[in-house]
């Protein structure tokens, strides 16, 4: 099969369950000056892209997508992203939803052929990038680049205005009813750099691992990474292969976590059925989780640790950083080392008050320090920061004056993670979320037409039935003996 043949398949399948963007039950929303769009996606990453096609199974098509980068480069696979193969087991659908003919394997295997794919171990980094491009375009979802979301301001009437830059300047600004945040990792903090780095150094002494970094620079350099997850061992294999001469890694754990805590959530239906746990075990679930964290996949540990110039230095937290001589010097328990530059591989900070696009209504969205306290001794600020979100992803209302504000504002992005689970943020569990969450919009937007929909039900009127009455005796026993006869 070639890819022109899949596309046919595709197609041929979409019809098949009546998937079109002309099929709808929305009422339109009228407006004087501009077009209101039911659903505004931000983000044209993987999540974006599979919420379009979600709500396209609910007949909801009155939708846009915007991304804030080049279209062919949204998400972070062709930008920080530096891993070999992604992390997830190859076997795993996604964003497919559940459609064979949008499948990764479908799209590999209509230009390899099966048997190539039984050889791939995990799914190659750039070649999942081509997948999500062709997956926007064979189900050609409405996406809009260079479009930045600068501010959500709500408005009367259930609509919100977005202030947007596009190609870097202002531009009239989109309604929607409804706005999905899907953000990616990033998408609901601030990447995290410690204060002890960025108060004693310049920047153009370190960056973090999200940034752009130019490793042509750093060949034949010394650095250091921070950070013992599986990002930090990406940078080092990918600074390595780019001729930087020694990466050292620097964990501040005693052992390396062994125990990937998603393998087992992924085949104990933990992913598609954590919505419906008491916030008491969400709140166990997820502190184990980040207490165990990720590690680095084997292939991506061996891979890094090949290279002459690799060192792992484990118990090494890093107690002080400092110049001199053009050089930054790390002390941790076990000495002092100098480096030309540092890569910051440190996660993120999850909390609404860090998003500038919802500083008009952050002060209304509950957080979990709201709604849940657990024992002392097991409290976390990080995991307390988090949104606390209904099991359909929207935000709810620290009181009852913010439920106007935050009505239609949704968050699939890692910011979910406490009361959502895994659904929204890693792909393992996107084929179970992304339906919960275009269900949880398609039923507000019938809430929000109730009376109009209810109104039309009753004053429907159209005729189905056309047959004739009173019938005819002896017309009925002639067609009666005729069918005997027949």
């Amino acid at each position: 099969m070639s890819l022109e043949s899949l596309h046919e398949r595709v197609q041929m399948d979409l019809s098949y369950l009546n998937i079109n963007y002309t099929d709808t039950w929305v009422p339109q929303t009228k407006h004087i000056k501009n077009h209101v769009y039911d659903v505004v996606i931000v983000g044209g990453g993987q999540s974006g892209l599979g919420a379009g096609f979600a709500l396209l199974r609910e007949k909801i098509t009155n939708f846009l997508i915007i991304d804030e980068n080049h279209e062919g480069y949204e998400g972070p696979w062709e930008t920080y992203a530096r891993m070999v193969t992604l992390r997830t087991p190859k076997h795993i659908t996604s964003i497919d939803l559940g459609l064979p003919s949008l499948t990764f394997r479908a799209w590999w295997e209509a230009q390899t052929g099966k048997n190539d794919w039984d050889q791939v171990d995990k799914i190659p980094r750039q070649d999942w990038m081509n997948y999500l491009r062709w997956y926007r375009k064979v189900l050609r979802l409405p996406v809009i680049n260079d479009v930045k979301l600068q501010l959500v301001e709500p408005l009367e009437g259930g609509l919100h205005r977005l202030h947007i830059n596009q190609t870097e300047e202002p531009a009239t600004p989109l309604l929607a009813r409804k706005v999905i945040l899907a953000t990616g990792i990033q998408g609901g903090g601030e990447w995290h750099i410690p204060s002890l780095v960025s108060e004693n150094l310049p920047k153009n002494f370190y960056a973090h691992t999200s940034e752009n970094i130019d490793f042509n620079s750093l060949k034949n350099k010394k650095i250091a990474i921070l950070g013992g997850g599986a990002s930090a061992f990406d940078n080092a294999n990918y600074a390595l292969s780019s001729g930087v001469a020694e990466a050292h890694v620097f964990v501040r754990r005693k052992e390396m976590p062994r125990i990937n805590p998603i393998r087992q959530m992924e085949a104990s239906g933990m992913i598609e059925r954590y919505h419906s746990l008491s916030d008491v075990d969400k709140y166990t679930v997820m502190t184990h989780f980040f207490q165990n964290n990720q590690p680095p996949t084997n292939d991506t540990y061996n891979r890094a640790s090949a290279w002459p110039g690799f060192n792992l230095h484990l118990d090494s937290p890093w107690q002080e950083v400092s110049q001199a001589n053009n050089q930054v010097v790390v002390t941790t328990p076990h000495g002092s080392f100098s480096f030309d530059y540092l890569i910051i591989s440190t996660g993120l900070f999850t909390d609404p008050a860090l998003r500038p696009e919802l500083k008009l209504v952050e002060k209304y969205i509950a957080r979990w320090e709201d709604k849940y306290h657990p024992p002392k001794n097991s409290a976390s600020p990080v995991l307390d920061a988090h949104p606390y979100l209904s099991t359909g992803y929207s935000f709810t209302s620290r009181d009852k004056e913010g439920e106007k504000y935050l009505h239609g504002l949704y968050t699939f992005n890692y910011s979910a993670l406490i009361s959502c689970g895994i659904t929204a943020a890693a792909l393992s569990g996107m084929k179970f979320g992304l339906p919960r969450l275009a269900k949880a919009i398609a039923d507000e937007l019938f809430q929000d037409h109730k009376e109009q929909i209810l109104q039309d039900y009753f004053d429907y009127q159209v005729t189905e039935f056309t047959g004739t009455w009173p019938i005819n005796p002896q017309t009925r026993q002639s067609n009666t003996i005729s069918a005997i006869e027949n």
